[in-house]
């Protein structure tokens, strides 16, 4: 990769360092004059693009030809530059980054449509051969995505963009060795990094991807850099508009499937996943006249309980955990509905199951 792979401390802090000499006066009175310039201005992402991008490269001229780099290599002088990107777009980032509401409803559009995606959405749908779909290594390069919004400067965004993408190349490279295939193409690597994303739901996709593009210098943003961040333009686009034909799917089937998601993530949101107790590594416990009392493990720490062992507080906690019981079980009853599913049926084939497993 270019100067992008360039150890942080080597150019931000490097850069700090030599900016605060006394020698570098003249330029941090440039830097200064421009960010309090900027933040003044009406906010226009494509003309804010562009200033930024001018001052760049003019501070690349003249940091070029100042003394304290005199006699510098090309790699120093990129360095310094480095630095100097992430310092003015830390200071401007809440200025630039989702700076319009059109960004933000964006932003919000698309998390929420992916959040109903993951609940049905698989690797066979986008048409991914299963000779290439490993979960864990996609798992690893979601993860990584994720990361993007933890970073205030574009090419530390990137730099997550990058990481996944190579996590899913370096996978599709080593079935293509092991199976003596044919290297993947576009055609297989942006279905994963599709998938990918819907697994990742990272925060803001819309506005990170803008902020890479509009404040990255330039420069860099080409060859591998370019090729990545321009397919992971192309899955968030593809997944803005994506409908049942899609997913090679029936519209009466998608929409069932949107419906059902919607529903499970109003019961997700109704009662918290931890609402009725924890797993054996988090045992609940009860306060009981001020002891705590530990139920083992138990997700339902009253079964045992006697009416009479019960105090007011008691009696407090069960009133909220019924009306959450009751918010779950009308929800899921309505889920199971609009599915056509039989509540009886599924009850009875759950509990066959169970006496299945108990006999083995």
């Amino acid at each position: 990769m270019d100067a992008s792979a360039t150890p942080q401390n080597l150019d931000f802090y490097g850069f700090l360092e030599r900016m605060r000499r006394p020698a570098a006066a003249d330029l941090v009175r440039a830097v200064k004059s421009f960010i309090v310039s900027f933040t003044y201005q009406a906010t226009d992402a494509e003309n804010d693009s562009k200033k930024i991008q001018e001052f760049l490269m003019t501070m690349e001229t003249t940091i070029k030809g100042h003394p304290l780099w005199a006699h510098a290599a090309d790699e120093e002088i990129d360095c310094a530059i480095e630095g100097l990107e992430k310092f003015v777009m830390t200071k401007l980032f809440n200025r630039t980054f989702a700076s319009s509401a059109e960004d933000a409803k964006a932003d919000m559009d698309i998390f929420e449509k992916i959040r109903l995606l993951q609940h049905f959405v698989k690797p066979d749908h986008l048409d991914v051969p299963v000779i290439i779909q490993n979960e864990a290594s996609w798992l690893f390069a979601a993860k990584e995505l994720q990361k993007i919004n933890s970073f205030r400067s574009p090419r530390e965004k990137l730099l997550c963009i990058m990481n996944c993408c190579q996590v899913i190349n370096n996978l599709l490279l080593n079935v293509s060795m092991s199976m003596n295939r044919t290297p993947a193409g576009a055609d297989e690597f942006l279905p994963i990094l599709i998938y990918v994303t819907i697994k990742a739901n990272p925060p803001q996709l819309h506005s990170n991807l803008k902020f890479v593009q509009f404040f990255r210098r330039q420069t860099k943003l080409v060859s591998e850099v370019e090729y990545y961040l321009t397919n992971l333009i192309s899955a968030k686009t593809f997944i803005t508009n994506l409908n049942a034909s899609s997913l090679s799917m029936e519209e009466s089937e998608y929409q069932k499937n949107m419906q059902a998601a919607k529903l499970a993530s109003e019961v997700a949101v109704a009662v918290p996943s931890n609402t009725l107790g924890s797993s054996k590594d988090h045992a609940p416990a009860i306060s009981r006249h001020g002891k705590e009392i530990h139920t083992g493990g138990s997700r339902y720490p009253y079964m045992e309980e006697n009416v009479r062992n019960l105090t007011p507080e008691d009696v407090k906690k069960l009133l909220g955990l019924y009306k959450q019981i009751v918010t779950r079980y009308t929800l899921l009853s309505e889920a199971l509905r609009r599915l056509s599913i039989d509540e009886d049926q599924l009850l009875y084939s759950v509990r066959d199951l169970q006496a299945e497993i108990e006999r083995k």
